[in-house]
């Protein structure tokens, strides 16, 4: 049988009646909610595919209070962590029938303010934050998610003022990890190029650790990492070794430069990102030295140029994919109703050991 209709989308009254039935029978089945026997649903679909009807998702939402979408706040949408993170994250959204609205900061607040109100006038059913707010800050633009009880995930930052759910990685103990690797191989001047800037260096390792409360989360355990790597092995903190920067490669570059010219540089360095990796391999490249002959380097962040530089870079990788499928299902969970208490999920990152670390050089020892 064919049903012969003209270009305009056809209406929720012209369904029911091609399909004969009820317009409140066809509303249920293709807005997905309430009774409709299978026989029935079945031919109404069928109906509905060969009119063309499309949902009208405004109308959806004001009869069942729901919009089918997940709204997503990301640091850097151009950063390959979050690209990784963000392709599990709408499979498995896209997997629930959910529609995914992303949005950048660019590691700014007042973006991530403007971010928000967004989401919330666009009626999201949840949303899933990567915070630029430091790990002690309060966030004053959450409080109309909290009012609107709007279900809310952090995704790879823990904020201390925000109650919610959060899926991360181990970053402390992936950091510590890479750096005793470095330790295990005869490196005692190890340098740390990590992301936050403050006026001037810190003083001693107290000093630093009033810096990590206003830092990132995610960096901050990766440098109290660090520190625990040195306190094992016995290894005093030097603050010459540690590089403020912001996380872009050329300030990265700079801050490497000044590092590999003191008077006693480091024999290898850990980089805590991708930017930081990248420009200190510009730097080490500046100087004219060779890694791991001359330096050694591991990097965080698994990339697919990592593994075919000459030498491949060792890394520590962390499951991308699964921090977004694992963030999408808790926030899925809180839509569905889930009232369990708030809970932080921790995975796993690992240490993939290539050929950019070795034995200190003995012109730098």
């Amino acid at each position: 049988m064919s049903i012969e209709h003209d270009r305009t989308p056809p209406t929720i009254s012209e369904v029911a009646e091609a399909a004969g039935v009820g317009r409140a029978t066809v509303a249920r089945t293709l807005g997905g909610y309430g009774s409709v026997s299978p026989r029935t649903r079945d031919r109404i679909l069928a109906v509905a595919r060969e009119l063309g009807y499309r949902p009208n998702s405004l109308a959806r939402s004001m009869t069942t209070g729901e919009t089918r979408t997940l709204g997503v706040v990301l640091a850097d949408v151009g950063n390959p962590f979050f690209v990784g993170v963000l392709r599990g994250l709408g499979e498995a959204a896209r997997s629930a029938g959910y529609d995914v609205l992303v949005l950048s900061t660019d590691e700014d607040r007042n973006r991530e303010a403007a971010a928000i109100d967004v989401l919330v006038g666009k009626q999201v059913d949840g949303i899933v934050l990567s915070p630029a707010a430091g790990r002690s800050d309060v966030v004053p633009h959450l409080d109309i998610v909290a009012k609107r009880a709007i279900p809310l995930v952090l995704l790879d930052r823990l904020v201390d003022t925000v109650e919610a759910d959060a899926v991360v990685i181990n970053n402390r103990e992936a950091s510590r990890q890479a750096v005793a690797a470095l330790i295990a191989r005869g490196h005692r001047r190890v340098g740390f190029v990590w992301g936050p800037v403050t006026n001037e260096p810190a003083a001693d390792a107290t000093d630093l650790r009033r810096i990590i409360d206003h830092a990132l989360w995610s960096d901050g355990e990766r440098l109290l990492g660090y520190l625990d790597a040195l306190e094992e092995a016995g290894i005093p903190f030097d603050t010459s070794l540690v590089t403020h920067v912001l996380k872009h490669e050329p300030q990265a570059t700079r801050a490497v430069l000044g590092m590999l010219a003191l008077s006693d540089p480091p024999t290898a360095i850990f980089a805590t990102e991708t930017d930081a990796l990248t420009g200190t391999l510009r730097a080490i490249r500046q100087r004219g030295l060779r890694c791991p002959d001359d330096i050694s380097l591991i990097g965080f962040d698994d990339s697919s140029w990592a593994s075919v530089m000459e030498p491949p870079i060792s890394v520590v990788a962390q499951p991308v994919h699964q921090l977004g499928t694992l963030a999408a299902e808790c926030l899925l969970a809180r839509i569905a109703g889930s009232d369990s208490p708030a809970s932080t999920h921790v995975l796993e990152a690992n240490l993939i050991e290539r050929q950019s670390v070795a034995e200190p050089s003995t012109l730098t020892r």
